[in-house]
């Protein structure tokens, strides 16, 4: 299946040809340079060939140019078309000229400077010319596809993993560089630590060739001469590059302290713009990483273990991480930053104990129950592990945030895990780092691999707020993670299952009584349900589907390539409607089965799909086969496909329930507070200056609101001060300032705009800039 790409849409393109081979394993060492915003190193990637790979039909053109270097370069596949393995699909019609080194010190400039072509100003990819034997023109060659932009690719070079000292060890045919790799990732689970070992110093020996590199817009294109199949492609490459200032997969700002630092911000690229990789979820890999920065800087990633510094020539520090459960490329995720460990002021017996807990070790994985993923070294089949309701979690933060932590975040965290285990039981993974990101952060919340980001609006007021995104969060370790969506437009079924658990797990941490829970689910329900009013009033029909792809949901090309509808709409971050029908479908489900009966069986599939790639049909044929036929009246995967997942607006059975539920006593409660401080509001008074401060810090949002409403002139610096440093929750303030018509309040919206345009993420810039010009 050819998949053309217009230009023109907000689709985005996932390159890399997984179809034919596999990347296994990724080894990065990099350097982390502040001055000049650059991360540059090596991304060492370990192949496993696929099952589908062939000779190809028609050949690899190299087109050679009358060029004083006499170099040639073989060709592109045009901007528009995401390439297929085979290359007939190939041709030539834009030239690219070399990259521009930049010494350290000194920011990228490259893209920048007139020193680049046209396409690759236009692609962000640096690639360089390289020499080749015009002999080879019409040779059939492997073509290996990999997603990769906003980068500068060096150098990539076949390794000599033959040299590696000790690989003898592993291999039965160490003369065979390909067959080495290939016993290497076929180590079991429990000879992990050795085969982390190997993979490190595998990455180390010697390159053993060249190989020819190009790019286009969205991939970088690697082939060997000669090398014909996906078999004969060398199974370790090693890649130099740098990223570029510029880059979207990275922010570089400050944080609330006024210290530099940069993280990845869950950008709609994912982290193509941090190293080459395969995006493709299918494109399941493990890695370590080995990162250098200045002393005064921590480095925090996904990774298993809880990485300590260490020191290196003096003024610069190495960190070290490792996963081995396999994960797509794009749950990678890091932060360096002078972040401070915030630590209980007083620490308890409880805490101890939970510092004490480590990542187990080889013979703590006693097989418990059978899984169905591929071989890792699995929680759930450790005895020890399927019995730890707290998983051992470290906080971090800017220095001036550290109180607030304390004070807000701190004690939140032991029963919310310990309420997400009594629902889900076992946690996939071993530890959790919690970072306070920087003001710009356009989320709540984001969920990687043993690390979740907060933003710094989830401290203020009250617990609520910080609670609920926590149980949010902490959600997507089972639902977004451990198991993931095998097409990335499903993203109900990481978004809607995380936004339904977080209210259970929330009510069960707060030790609510039975009927406590339900008032507060019912007036959380209240609020979402409006919410989606909203939303689908608001938003194109076309992106308010969650089942876009219909039948053709999870199909990729015959190179395994595909395109995600909408992916680069600015919009589409800010939307919610994939966590609000996603979640009112659940609830429909829980509600129609009972409660009891959903939530045995939501256990049973986690235990079952962990470790695994999912489509919606795979959740909803389980649900319904292990339900007795009289407690699902009138529920087929069929109807449910057609009422939730692949129409637009507000489904009908939703529609219906709202329209014959009666309101909840909290919310007739809620409804009548609201009525009373109307009354109150109206009355003349006058209020101190340190009461609306208080006022401010508890409620900032809505009293923003407020203000806007009633242009209440005196408090537009409260305004202000929010927009710049709630950026997460503070967009859709943009617009009521807009749609107001005060041209007071539209002035202040673009002066806020003008002071944080420049450290706001793509994504919010793009939309607050539409709302504003």
């Amino acid at each position: 299946m050819d998949i053309k790409l217009d230009p023109s849409r907000d689709d985005l393109p996932l390159m890399a040809n997984t179809s034919h081979i596999l990347v296994k394993h990724y080894v990065l060492d990099l350097d982390v340079d502040f001055e000049s915003q650059i991360i540059e190193g090596t991304i060492v990637l370990f192949f496993e060939s696929g099952n589908r790979f062939k000779k190809w039909s028609s050949s690899t053109e190299v087109a050679c140019r009358s060029e004083s270097n006499e170099a040639c370069r073989f060709r592109m596949p045009e901007p528009c078309q995401i390439p297929v393995t085979s290359t007939k699909t190939f041709s030539s019609k834009i030239g690219y000229d070399d990259f521009v080194i930049c010494g350290k010190g000194g920011k990228d400039t490259s893209g920048k400077d007139g020193n680049h072509g046209n396409q690759e100003q236009a692609s962000g990819i640096s690639s360089s010319k390289h020499c080749c034997d015009a002999g080879n023109h019409g040779s059939e060659e492997f073509l290996l596809v990999l997603d990769c932009c906003d980068l500068s690719v060096l150098k990539v070079e076949e390794v000599d993993v033959a040299a590696a000292p000790g690989i003898e060890k592993f291999t039965r045919s160490p003369e065979l560089r390909n067959q080495i790799v290939h016993d290497l990732v076929a180590l079991p689970a429990d000879r992990w630590r050795e085969q982390l070992d190997c993979y490190a110093r595998c990455s180390q020996a010697p390159g053993c060739g060249e190989l020819l590199f190009d790019t286009d817009p969205w991939s970088l294109q690697i082939r060997k001469t000669g090398a014909q199949t996906a078999t004969d492609f060398p199974h370790a490459i090693r890649i130099r590059y740098r990223t570029k200032p510029q880059g979207r997969s990275v922010t570089w700002t400050s944080d609330q302290s006024g210290r530099p630092c940069v993280y990845t911000v869950g950008s709609p690229i994912n982290n193509r713009a941090l190293f080459p990789c395969q995006e493709p979820p299918v494109a399941m890999s493990t890695w370590q990483a080995t990162v250098r920065a200045a002393a005064s800087f921590v480095v925090l990633m996904s990774g298993e273990n809880s990485a300590k510094p260490t020191q290196l020539r003096e003024g610069y520090s190495s960190w070290y991480y490792y996963v081995t459960m396999p994960m797509p490329a794009s749950t990678f995720t890091i932060a360096v930053g002078s972040w401070t460990e915030v630590k209980p002021e007083i620490c308890s017996p409880n805490d101890l104990a939970i510092e004490r807990s480590s990542s187990p070790s080889e013979a703590d994985f006693r097989y418990v129950g059978f899984c169905g993923h591929m071989e890792y070294p699995c929680r759930f089949q450790n005895a020890s592990a399927t019995t730890q309701k707290i998983i051992p979690h470290r906080v971090f933060a800017p220095v001036c945030l550290k109180s607030a932590c304390q004070e807000t975040l701190l004690p939140l965290i032991p029963p919310c895990l310990s309420a997400a285990y009594s629902v889900l039981g076992t946690h996939p993974f071993s530890r959790l780092d919690i970072l306070i990101v920087p003001a710009n952060f356009s989320s709540l919340g984001m969920a990687s691999p043993h690390i979740v980001f907060l933003s710094q609006s989830t401290l203020t007021g009250m617990s609520q707020l910080c609670g609920t995104r926590l149980c949010h969060e902490i959600a997507h370790a089972w639902f977004g993670l451990a198991i993931g969506a095998r097409d990335w437009t499903e993203e109900w079924l990481s978004e809607g299952f995380a936004t339904h658990l977080e209210d259970v797990f929330w009510a069960k941490a707060q030790q609510l009584a039975p009927h406590e829970a339900q008032e507060q689910q019912e007036l959380r329900a209240c609020l979402r349900w409006h919410r989606l009013q909203d939303e689908v009033q608001n938003s194109p029909e076309e992106m308010q589907v969650l089942r876009p792809n219909k039948e053709k949901t999870g199909h990729v090309s015959d190179s395994g390539s595909s395109v995600i509808r909408h992916g680069l709409n600015p919009e589409k971050v800010f939307m919610q409607v994939h966590y609000l029908k996603g979640y009112f479908l659940l609830r429909f489900l829980a509600k129609s089965l009972g409660e009891d009966t959903y939530f045995s069986f939501l256990r049973k599939f986690v235990h079952t799909f962990h470790g695994q790639l999912i489509l919606s049909q795979d959740f909803l044929q389980m649900l319904l086969e292990n339900i007795p036929e009289e407690k699902r009246p009138e529920l087929s995967v069929g109807n449910i496909f057609r009422d939730w997942l692949e129409s637009s607006g507000i489904p009908q059975p939703l529609q219906r329930e709202r329209q014959a539920r009666a309101e909840c006593g909290l919310a007739q409660q809620v409804s009548a507070e609201v009525a009373k401080w109307v009354r109150v509001n109206r009355r003349p008074r006058k209020r101190k200056r340190k009461d609306r401060e208080e006022v401010f810090e508890k409620v900032r949002h809505r009293w923003c609101e407020l203000i806007v409403k009633h242009k209440y002139t005196k408090a537009y610096r409260d305004v202000e001060r929010f927009l710049q440093e709630d950026q997460a929750m503070g967009i859709y303030l943009y617009g009521e300032l807009m749609l107001s018509e005060d041209p007071r309040q539209q002035h202040l919206a673009r002066r806020c705009f003008e002071l944080s345009k420049e450290q706001m993420d793509r994504s919010s810039a793009e939309v607050v800039a539409e709302m504003l010009f």
